[in-house]
């Protein structure tokens, strides 16, 4: 579980990292997408799209020094 965790705006990270974020988010094991399979790259682009429309949010956890991103909800 996350402890302090600060939000980080997508607009303050470049193209490049915030894509290598969420691929590694995307990658992590356990990380469910249904029974469908789905393009790395077609899932990074759903969770961008999430970030952006405000439905997920990227929360940093200075503590552990590790990065989570969670519904918005």
């Amino acid at each position: 579980m996350m402890n302090e965790a600060v939000e980080i705006p997508m607009e303050v990270l470049e193209t490049a990292s915030l894509r290598a974020l969420v691929e590694a988010f995307v990658t992590r094991e356990g990380t469910d997408y249904g029974s469908a399979e789905v393009a790395l790259a077609t899932k990074v682009d759903q969770v961008i799209a999430q970030i952006s429309s405000g439905r997920a949010r990227i929360l940093w956890d200075s503590e552990l020094e590790s990065f989570d991103i969670r519904s918005a909800g």
